[in-house]
């Protein structure tokens, strides 16, 4: 039996890839790497998995979680920004565990833009030997149900840095539906790179358009200075590192070409990728 250790997995994707794994005929062992594995987090109760201890922050949690797993899904959370002191000790702990396959959550782009941490992260894989898949995704639209969603409702607007930006965006039911096929099958996909899309190219503008037909009431786009966005954040007690971390998702596109959509997620999953409507219509009570 294959067993596989899914990071991150209370997070959003996380609680996808085993909601999605449901749905198909597997044999793998699942594990879910958790900081506690005394409480069980309810997002993930009513899986059939075990869990281990597991914690970015602390090394010495790495090569036990990973003994005698084959494959390791592997995401890096928002708060890790520091590459060299959390991912080079987690994969040689890889390497030294003799894991089969990596998978790994990346973001679209990344061969683009060596200063995000995504970038360095897949040249730590590949330069590590173990085999790999790369799943980039576009901006995932539950960021409205997450780092976005206090300003949505309590304010009834996007206040962000990007302009007229256009994004390629992605559920992440979808970016499940996706591993799960992966973790399914991953000999057919070892050594692949897949950027996840749906077929949408929206800016935020646009954006606030649909939410506000889709929750009837008008969501409005302010997309300030730095400076202002900055100070703004700092006020509502958001950490500096976060703050540039969101500067350098929703402003430096401004400047960049607009990603292409794709259909790995359809070619993959036999799914058409989610549209941001459906999203919308979907979270209608969690967004209003």
């Amino acid at each position: 039996m294959t067993k596989v250790l899914i990071t991150g997995a209370t997070g959003n994707v996380g609680v996808m890839v085993f909601k999605a794994l449901q749905k198909y005929k597997h044999d793998l062992e699942l594990f879910a790497g958790v900081r506690n594995t005394e409480t069980v987090n309810e997002k993930i109760l009513n899986h059939n998995l075990k869990s281990v201890n597991f914690d970015f922050t602390n090394f010495k949690t790495f090569l036990p979680a990973l003994e005698n797993i084959d494959i390791l899904f592997l995401l890096r959370p928002p708060q890790i920004s520091d590459v060299n002191s959390c991912f080079k000790p987690l994969i040689l702990a890889a390497k030294q565990a003799r894991i089969k396959q990596i998978i790994f959550l990346s973001v679209q782009g990344v061969e683009k833009s060596k200063i995000i941490p995504h970038h360095k992260i897949e040249k730590i894989i590949i330069d590590s030997k173990i085999a790999f898949t790369f799943l980039r995704p576009a901006y995932f639209m539950q960021n409205f149900t997450t780092t976005l969603h206090q300003e949505l409702v309590k304010n009834q607007r996007i206040y962000l840095p990007a302009g007229k930006a256009k994004f390629t965006i992605i559920d992440t039911e979808d970016i499940g539906l996706v591993v799960a096929k992966v973790l399914t099958e991953p000999e057919k996909h070892i050594s692949k790179k897949y950027d996840l899309t749906n077929s949408e190219t929206l800016s935020f503008g646009e954006m606030a358009k649909k939410l506000s037909l889709g929750l009837d009431k008008e969501i409005k786009f302010i997309s300030p200075n730095l400076f202002q966005f900055f100070i703004t954040k700092r006020r509502e007690g958001i950490p500096t590192a976060f703050i540039f971390v969101m500067i350098m998702l929703h402003y430096l596109p401004r400047f960049q070409k607009t990603p292409k959509t794709t259909k790995w997620v359809k070619k993959i999953t036999g799914n058409e990728a989610k549209l941001f409507d459906d999203f919308v219509l979907e979270n209608r009570e969690e967004l209003v």
